[in-house]
This record gives C-alpha cells, sequence and structure tokens, in this order.
C-alpha cells in the first residue's frame, strides 16, 4: 500500500470503526514522522503504521513510531526481532505480518501481540501459500490473535476468515478505492473493472514475487523474466512505476498492484460505507450459520 495507505486513507478508517494503518513503504522517517502527526490531526481513534524492513530507513523508521507513540506496529518483508524491545518499552502493539507457520510461532516467542497471515492473494509483495491453507494452520500453531490477509473484499470473506480461526481480517485492495483514497481515478477504475482473471504475478525468478494487474508493464516484465534477464535489469523496468500509476495514473506502465480480490471490488464508497458493507453480510452470514 506504498503510496496509497497515506494519513487521510489511515484516519478514515480508523473514524470508520477500522483500524487504519500508515504504509511507511521506503519512506524517509521525517515523511512518516509528518504523516503520523497528520493522522492525529484528522483522528483521536488510535491506527498504526505498517514498516517495511527492507527500507534503507527501517532502524531510523523503528524509532520514529516510537517517539511518535502510534498504537500498533505492523511488519512485513523481514523479521522485526531486533526493534521488539524499542516498540514494547514504547507501549506499542507488534503485529508482524507472516507467510509461515514457522515465522509465526517465532514471533509469538519474541512477544507479539498478533499476526497478520497473509496468503499469496493479497497483492504486492506476496508469499507462496493461500489464505485458505495458512489461516488454519497459523491459528493452530499460536495462542495469540490471527489477523486474514489476502483475497478479502467482502463479508464473506471475513466470515470464512473467522471460520478458518482468524480473530480479525485486514484488508487492501477494496479500500484503494475508498473515496478518501488519494489514488488517481486511473488506478481506481483499473481495479473496479478488473476479472477474476486479470492478476498477475511478477518476480518469481529472483524470489520477490508481486502481484498486480496484468498491463503492458507486467507483459514486457515477464516477457524479459522468461529470457532470464538479471534482477538489475528488471529493477529499471519497476523503478518508481508504482508511484506512476498511483499518482500519476499510468495504468499502463506503472504498477497497478492488487490482490486477486480486485475482480470483488465493484464500486468506489467510503471508508465507512465499505466497514458496515462488510460487517452486515458478515454477521448475517455467521447468524445463518448459528441457526442451522
Amino acid at each position: 500500500m506504498a503510496w496509497v495507505a497515506e494519513h487521510r486513507l489511515a484516519s478514515a478508517v480508523s473514524e470508520a470503526g477500522g483500524f487504519g494503518l500508515i504504509g511507511a513503504a521506503s519512506a524517509p522517517p521525517e515523511i512518516v514522522r509528518q504523516e503520523i502527526r497528520r493522522a492525529k490531526e484528522l483522528t483521536d481513534k488510535p491506527f498504526g503504521v505498517n514498516i517495511m524492513l527492507l527500507s534503507p530507513y527501517a532502524d531510523e523508521v523503528a524509532h520514529v513510531v516510537a517517539e511518535e507513540g502510534v498504537r500498533a506496529v505492523t511488519t512485513g518483508a523481514g523479521n522485526p526481532e531486533k526493534y521488539m524491545e524499542l516498540w514494547k518499552s514504547a507501549g506499542i502493539k507488534v503485529i508482524p505480518v507472516v507467510a509461515s507457520v514457522a515465522l509465526a510461532k517465532r514471533m509469538e516467542r519474541c512477544g507479539a501481540e498478533a499476526v497478520v497471515a497473509e496468503g499469496m492473494e493479497s497483492g504486492g509483495h506476496i508469499g507462496a501459500q493461500t489464505t485458505m491453507t495458512l489461516v488454519p494452520q497459523v491459528a493452530d500453531a499460536v495462542k495469540i490473535p490471527v489477523i486474514a490477509a489476502g483475497g478479502i473484499a467482502d463479508g464473506r470473506g471475513f466470515a470464512a476468515a473467522w471460520m478458518l480461526g482468524a480473530e480479525a481480517v485486514q484488508m487492501g485492495t477494496r479500500f484503494v478505492v475508498a473515496r478518501e483514497s488519494i489514488v488517481h481515478e486511473n488506478y481506481k477504475e483499473r481495479v473496479i473493472k478488473a476479472r477474476d482473471i486479470d492478476s498477475e504475478v511478477t518476480g518469481s525468478s529472483h524470489g520477490h514475487p508481486i502481484r498486480c494487474l496484468r498491463n503492458q508493464m507486467t507483459r514486457d516484465y515477464l516477457k524479459l523474466e522468461k529470457e532470464g534477464a538479471s534482477f538489475e535489469e528488471l529493477e529499471k523496468v519497476t523503478l518508481g512505476s508504482l508511484r506512476k500509476a498511483v499518482m500519476e495514473g499510468d495504468v499502463t506502465h506503472g504498477t497497478v498492484m492488487a490482490g486477486q480480490s480486485a475482480g470483488l471490488v465493484k464500486e468506489e464508497q467510503t471508508c465507512k460505507e465499505i466497514i458496515e458493507d462488510v460487517m452486515n453480510q458478515a454477521e448475517r452470514l455467521l447468524e445463518n450459520l448459528q441457526e442451522k
């Protein structure tokens, strides 16, 4: 959710009853600090920050979130163990994103308050297991709460995640098209018009698979991958491409990150409408199940 999950969207999600996250991605520490403070101006509800541990600024951003006193930190693309003591001493709940049972168990031992079990259906960087198989195995393996992510866009996905052992869900793709999202209208339209077969994975050849919607960029990238292009050559294809899509609206040559749930996203709504839709549908389904 780099370039997407900034202070306006995060605060709007929290105001609507969810738990909003600012995506730090590869942003410098002072930009992250600015985003946190701007979110605090828009909401008095709790929100958090997602830190991509591969970021060159990860160490500095880790200290920024502690200094700014955010309520929770989620982490991706790495192991957050070395920051645990810092964050916990600041009263921050640590919720790592995991793609395996082994990492979930390790995070529990290190003091994580919960884990996000994210399946390969999600947008952006992905693991190898599906949400359907990963969530119940993680739920069986740890005692801390499990949050399901990957391929969830409505109340049916929420109810399914609940039945698999999750206590909450994390959603990204549906919120990309939220009315409060700053994403370019071309990007939103591309997600809304996406079909079930429009999802593509690039980067598998060098161990960093990324799910996005197919376009000219993905075709060019996959052609180079098939020809055995080096990591450096492939990086040139995607350099700045996410920003190009999100901010400039170039959905032909930019990277349109979205999960396989894009085919379920049919309209632009406010964050409040999205959350109410998801929760109302999930509650009806779970109530019907109890009555049977």
